[in-house]
C-alpha cells in the first residue's frame, strides 16, 4: 500500500506541473468556483421544479429557474456507492467494479443476508474507491483549487480511502458509513469520526450547510470546489417536530392517503404523503438556501458553477417507502426508471442560459469531463484513463445544441435491499432493454411513449430487442463485467450467451 501511495503522489506531482504550466500559458481569466450538491435517495418527483405538490423546495426551485433543468438525467446505478464512484472517476461502475453499495453482501458472505435464499449468488464488487483512480477532486486540486467535502462519502471501508486521500483538502463528516446510523443519528450528538458534535439537537443537514458556508467564507482568495454531499434524505427517517407537524397538517388539508401498488413481491408507494420525509426534503432545501445565500452575499454567484443531483431514485418500495416516483416505475434499488432517473440542475449565472429545460440523456459519468471543461482546463487535463462520460458544455452554453450519444448502460449484478433483481440495461434512442439474470429474461420499453414502463414490447418488437440485447452483451464483454452466479451448477449457463454470442 505504501508503494501505491508513493506512486500516486509522484503521478499527481507530474500532473500538477503539467496542468499549472499549461494554464499559465493559456488562461488569464478568473477560474470559476464549483459547488456540487449531491442529495441521497432524492426521487425524480421530489422537488417542486419537477412537479411535487406536497414537498416544499423553494430554494432548489429558484436554482432551476437560474439554469438548465434536465428531464432525462440518470445515475450510473440504482444504489448510492456506484453512482458516487462514477462521479469521482467519470467511469461506469462496471469498469471499476463498484457495482453495489459498499457494505452489501459479497459472494463469500451472502448467506448472512436476507437474499440468502435467492437463486443467484451476487457478483463480487470492489468496496473501495482505489487510490490509483485520479479523482475529480484531485483534478481540481492539481489545477490550483481549494477542495472541500462535507457529508456522506461511502466510498471506502477504512480511512485510507476517505476524502482526504482522494483529493479533498478538508473533510467534514465523510467516512465509511452510508447513513447517520450512530449517536443520535440526524441530530447531535452525531458520533461521527470526521465531524465534531454540535449543540444537542442540532439537525445534520443544517450543520453541513454551515460547514460549507464557513469554508466558502474562509477560502475566497483562490477558486474552490465545494462538494456538499447530504446524508439526507436517506433513512433513518427523522425530521424536526415542527416540520413533521407542518406536513401532517398539509397532508390532512390536501386529503392525502398512503397508497401503494404491487411491484413484484413488494408494494410501491404511489402518493407523496409522508410527513417526516416531507420535513427531511424541506430541511435539505433550507440547507441549500443557506449556502446559496452565502454565495450571493459574497458576490460569488456569477463565478460559481452549481450542480444539483441525486445519487439514485427515491425510496418507494421498502424501508418505510417514504416517497412516490410516479409516473416513473418503482424506485431505489430497481433498474426501472424510478431507480435511476433523478433531478439534475446546472446553473452558472450569466454563463449558462437561465430557465431552460433539456431532455437529452445524460448520466453521472458526465460530471467529471463537464466540470473540467467548464472550468477551462480540459485541454491540459491528462484525464483519468478511459472515461466513459462526455462533456455537456456545448449544449449547456447552447440549449438548442444536439447531444450525440450512442447509448447509455447500467450493470447491477446484485439484489437490491428494496426488492430489485440482478440485471443489466441498455438505453438508446428512447428504447430501453433490461436483461434479468435470474431467468435470462428481457423486457423492452419505448420510454418516449411509455415512461412508466407498463407495456413490455420484447415479443412484439423482436428485431429491436435482439439488436439491443446483442449490443448490451458486447458492452458487458468489453468492460469485463462481473456477473452473479446460479447456485445450481447445472443451471450456470446464463453467462455463456453473453460470452459466446458476441463475436
Amino acid at each position: 500500500m505504501t508503494h501505491t501511495k508513493n506512486s500516486k503522489r509522484l503521478r499527481r506531482f507530474i500532473l500538477t506541473f503539467i496542468v499549472i504550466l499549461s494554464q499559465n500559458l493559456a488562461f488569464g481569466q478568473e477560474k470559476p468556483n464549483v459547488l456540487f450538491i449531491l442529495v441521497d435517495d432524492l426521487g425524480w418527483m421530489d422537488i417542486g421544479a419537477y412537479g411535487s405538490e406536497f414537498y416544499e423546495t423553494p430554494n432548489i426551485d429558484r436554482l432551476a429557474e437560474s439554469g438548465v433543468k434536465f428531464t432525462n438525467a440518470y445515475t450510473a446505478s440504482p444504489v448510492c456507492s456506484p453512482t458516487r464512484a462514477s462521479i469521482m472517476t467519470g467511469k461506469y461502475p462496471s469498469k471499476t467494479y463498484h457495482t453495489d453499495w459498499f457494505g452489501a453482501p459479497q459472494p463469500w458472505n451472502y448467506q448472512n443476508h436476507w437474499t440468502k435464499n435467492k437463486p443467484l449468488i451476487p457478483a463480487e464488487y470492489n468496496p473501495n474507491l482505489e487510490l490509483e483512480e485520479y479523482t475529480l477532486a484531485e483534478a481540481f486540486k492539481d489545477a490550483g483549487y481549494h477542495t472541500f467535502f462535507a457529508g456522506k462519502w461511502h466510498l471506502g471501508e477504512t480511512a485510507e480511502f476517505w476524502p482526504e486521500a482522494q483529493g479533498f483538502d478538508i473533510n467534514i463528516g465523510g467516512n465509511s458509513k452510508g447513513a447517520p446510523s450512530t449517536g443520535n443519528k440526524y441530530f447531535s450528538p452525531y458520533d461521527n469520526p470526521k465531524m465534531e458534535n454540535g449543540p444537542e439537537g442540532e439537525y445534520l443537514p443544517l450543520r453541513l450547510a454551515q460547514e460549507t458556508v464557513s469554508f466558502i467564507e474562509n477560502h475566497q482568495e483562490k477558486p474552490f470546489l465545494a462538494y456538499l454531499s447530504f446524508y439526507s434524505v436517506h433513512t433513518p427517517l427523522m425530521t424536526t417536530e415542527e416540520l413533521e407537524l407542518k406536513y401532517l397538517r398539509k397532508r390532512a388539508k390536501m386529503n392525502l392517503r398512503d397508497e401503494f401498488e404491487p411491484e413484484y413481491a413488494n408494494q410501491n408507494r404511489t402518493t407523496q404523503a409522508h410527513a417526516v420525509y416531507g420535513g427531511m426534503v424541506e430541511a435539505m432545501d433550507t440547507a441549500i438556501g443557506i449556502v446559496l445565500e452565502s454565495l450571493e452575499e459574497h458576490k460569488l454567484l456569477e463565478n460559481t458553477i452549481i450542480v444539483f443531483f441525486s445519487d439514485n431514485g427515491g425510496l418507494s418500495t421498502a424501508e418505510g417507502s417514504p416517497t412516490s416516483n410516479l409516473p416513473l416505475r418503482a424506485g431505489k434499488g430497481w433498474l426501472y426508471e424510478g431507480g435511476i432517473r433523478v433531478p439534475l440542475l446546472i446553473s452558472w449565472k450569466n454563463q449558462i442560459p437561465a430557465g431552460k429545460t433539456n431532455s437529452s440523456p445524460v448520466i453521472s459519468n458526465d460530471f467529471y469531463p463537464t466540470l473540467v471543461d467548464l472550468a477551462g482546463f480540459s485541454n491540459s487535463f491528462p484525464g483519468n484513463g478511459e472515461m466513459d462520460g462526455m462533456s455537456l458544455k456545448p449544449f449547456l452554453m447552447d440549449p438548442e445544441a444536439e447531444l450525440e450519444r450512442e447509448a447509455l448502460y447500467w450493470h447491477y449484478p446484485h439484489y437490491g435491499n428494496q426488492g430489485g433483481n440482478p440485471g443489466s440495461v441498455i438505453q438508446e434512442d428512447g428504447w430501453k432493454l433490461i436483461y434479468f439474470y435470474e431467468d435470462d429474461r428481457i423486457e423492452l420499453y419505448h420510454l418516449e411513449k411509455d415512461l412508466g414502463e407498463r407495456n413490455d414490447l420484447a415479443k412484439s418488437e423482436r428485431e429491436k430487442a435482439e439488436y439491443l440485447e446483442k449490443k448490451l452483451k458486447t458492452w458487458l464483454k468489453n468492460t469485463e463485467a462481473r456477473f452473479p452466479e446460479k447456485k445450481d451448477l447445472s443451471l450456470r449457463s446464463f453467462n455463456l450467451p453473453i460470452l459466446i454470442s458476441v463475436q
